[in-house]
């Protein structure tokens, strides 16, 4: 247990703009290390009405993992074991402290993986990526967290535990009554606190390739998109970098000196070797007539060097303005994507008209963009204008037809829009809330608005 004030500190932020700027710290920090842990502490919080807030790595940007209403901070950091691989079976039990990239690094000499891919590989945590059904940039083809959790082990608010997805199963699939598993992914804790996770595995795919296509115009980058598709496809990745994306990254690293143009898609294929070769012509087809210049390769050592630009891009985008600090809010929407270079030019007028620098980038074949926002932080003019960015941009998605969160959740930060976005729905989802929690403990002011 944790409560010493300057401990307690560190558990009054996460990635989030918001605790940056209001970092809100429990009254007590647990450090659970078994499930009974877990039912004790939550049957204590809930004969007194204590509210109890879980926490992983604190990776998120949602302010989903701190204590809006004091009480308990819940941290499951140190039940980080791998407990069972079911290779025959494809499946892998874990607890909820397993950072994914550890996962996948202990899965990869038996040539299986867990195919969900967040940008925060190194730091999150399975538990905190099923809380929020985080994505990542293969979601396209193997979509998010959530379709590759199986079953969960959860302690529900009285403190009582429940499997579901079948007490003891190993099959890869059930219709066997209601979806309890994807009801509490993406629930960020609101429901219940997961405790173990059974998750569907698939093979390392043998071969890959990546096309890399360079435009004069988003609407051609967008066109490029479609038209992929539509020739029969399926990509397992496609990132687009913005031009301020591309500028940033020159400067952040030299060598990689990437063109000068509007925007540069990235589209990995994968699968088995011939397989990869004809995906790969067929994209660099299809995407030709529309782009300034279109390459593929399949030589491992071009592949990574194109996927570390990528990767680069979050650290990179500072570089334009130096000093500066990225303001982490507004950062996560996804719209439909033949409204992608729509919403790409309007996200830039958003900025002009604040003052604010954006540079986007994002998974453009599932329409989920991440514009970052460059501000000084010592300014607070430039606080207030970045966290009207942020509206305006979260205003912009749902005026697209999209969402205020493609693979973030939706936290504290996010739930003033949820009833715009789901209408009576969120009813719906308040009354699965009151049914399970009734005392309000779980994560409060989180998902739902006040």
């Amino acid at each position: 247990m944790v409560d010493e004030p300057g401990e307690l500190q560190t558990f009054a932020y996460d990635a989030s703009f918001e605790t940056q700027l209001n970092p809100r710290p429990p009254e007590v920090a647990v450090i659970a290390g078994s499930k009974e842990d877990i039912q004790a502490l939550v049957r204590y919080a809930h004969e007194r009405g204590i509210p109890v807030t879980p926490r992983g790595a604190a990776s998120g940007q949602a302010a989903g993992a701190v204590a809006f209403k004091g009480g308990i901070i819940l941290s499951l950091n140190a039940m980080n074991r791998i407990l069972e691989v079911d290779e025959p079976n494809l499946q892998v039990f874990c607890e909820p402290g397993v950072v994914h990239a550890q996962l996948n690094a202990a899965l990869k000499p038996r040539g299986i993986l867990f195919p969900p891919d967040p940008g925060s590989t190194k730091m999150a945590t399975v538990g905190g990526m099923a809380s929020t059904n985080a994505a990542g940039m293969r979601a396209v083809k193997y979509g998010p967290t959530g379709a590759w959790v199986l079953g969960l082990d959860v302690v529900l608010p009285d403190g009582s535990l429940i499997e579901t997805g079948s007490a003891g199963s190993r099959a890869k699939q059930s219709s066997a009554g209601l979806e309890l598993t994807k009801l509490f992914v993406g629930a960020e804790g609101t429901l219940g606190i997961i405790t173990r996770l059974r998750l569907k595995l698939m093979p390392i795919p043998p071969a890959r390739a990546i096309v890399t296509a360079l435009f004069d115009d988003l609407e051609s980058a967008g066109r490029a998109v479609q038209e992929t598709f539509a020739a029969g496809v399926s990509p397992s990745a496609i990132e687009i970098l913005d031009e301020r994306c591309i500028r940033a990254i020159n400067r952040y690293r030299p060598g990689m000196d990437l063109p000068p143009v509007e925007a540069m898609l990235l589209f990995e294929v994968d699968g088995n070797p011939p397989g990869v070769r004809w995906d790969a012509e067929k994209v660099a087809g299809v995407v030709r007539p529309l782009a300034h210049k279109v390459e593929w390769s399949d030589e491992p050592q071009r592949i990574a060097a194109l996927w570390e630009a990528r990767s680069l891009v979050g650290a990179a985008i500072g570089a334009l303005r130096p000093g500066s600090n990225r303001a982490y809010c507004g950062e996560d929407i996804c719209v439909p994507v033949s409204r992608i270079p729509e919403t790409l030019r309007e996200i830039q007028e958003i900025g002009k008209r604040y003052r604010i620098p954006i540079a986007t980038y994002g998974h453009i074949a599932g329409g989920n963009l991440h514009p970052g926002h460059l501000i000084d932080a010592s300014n607070p003019d430039e606080i207030r204008r970045v966290l009207q960015v942020a509206d305006e941009i979260h205003a912009l998605a749902l005026r697209m037809n999209g969402t205020i969160t493609g693979e973030h959740g939706v936290g504290a930060v996010r739930s003033p829009y949820m009833r715009h976005e789901h209408g009576l729905a969120l009813e719906a989802m308040r009354q699965i809330k009151e049914a399970l929690d009734p005392k309000g403990i779980m994560n409060p002011a989180k998902l739902f608005p006040n």
